[in-house]
């Protein structure tokens, strides 16, 4: 997803018409964690992710086409975990805040079983403070790569165990892992969860359709 800025319809004295509120793209908004839950509460429709230095991220909502590959990613995930209930498995609405405070929802990640079911039910109502296994990104057009590539490094710096970075546009996916540099494949057909998802496998052929 990409960040965007910010429109707001406001009321005109004297006129029937309402003007938008720009933010300009030079601004930062800067905002606490409980600030930020007020945000997302109050603007269910936008798509919003923190920075580690409290700094706001709006995001636009995926192109038709880039839901729908999102879409496919999500439905293999949860069919996998469906059939083997080994955890649970989110789509991009899902949020967590991580160790370094902060908050991000990736376009598909998952969790371990025994690490989900010992978080407090009452976090779980909030962007829950636990760091997913696993977490994925599918690069949309306007997303410049090094961008993607710097979140993908965070999440792993946070404790995800396996990351991908799947780009339809070079038909190629980015395979993270702790320790280890990122390993990219060119045109695989598939991809696989390794141990992080054992026995998991993405097939890429409806993600990488033109």
């Amino acid at each position: 997803m990409s960040t965007t800025t910010i429109e707001r319809a406001r009321p005109k004295s004297d006129e029937r018409a309402s003007a938008s509120l720009l933010i300009p793209a030079d601004v930062r908004l800067v905002v606490d964690a409980d600030g930020f839950a007020k945000l997302c509460a109050a603007n269910r429709d936008m798509r919003l992710e923190l920075e580690p230095d409290g700094g706001l991220i709006v995001m636009t909502p995926a192109a038709s086409d880039g839901g729908a590959r999102n879409a496919d990613l999500t439905m293999q995930l949860a069919a996998w975990n469906k059939s083997t209930r080994f955890g649970k498995a989110f789509d991009s609405s899902a949020g967590f805040t991580l160790p370094d405070g902060s908050v991000r929802a990736p376009d598909a990640s998952w969790i371990r079983r025994e690490v989900w079911d010992a978080v407090d039910r009452r976090e779980r109502l909030r962007f829950a403070r636990v760091v997913p296994d696993f977490a994925a990104e599918i690069r949309s057009p306007s997303d410049a790569i090094a961008d993607v590539r710097a979140k993908m490094a965070a999440y792993i710096a946070n404790g995800v165990r396996l990351g991908w970075l799947i780009d339809p546009w070079t038909k190629s996916v980015e395979i993270y892992r702790p320790g280890r540099e990122p390993e990219r494949l060119a045109a695989p057909v598939s991809v696989s969860g390794e141990g992080v998802l054992p026995g998991f496998t993405l097939v890429l052929a409806e993600i990488f359709e033109d």
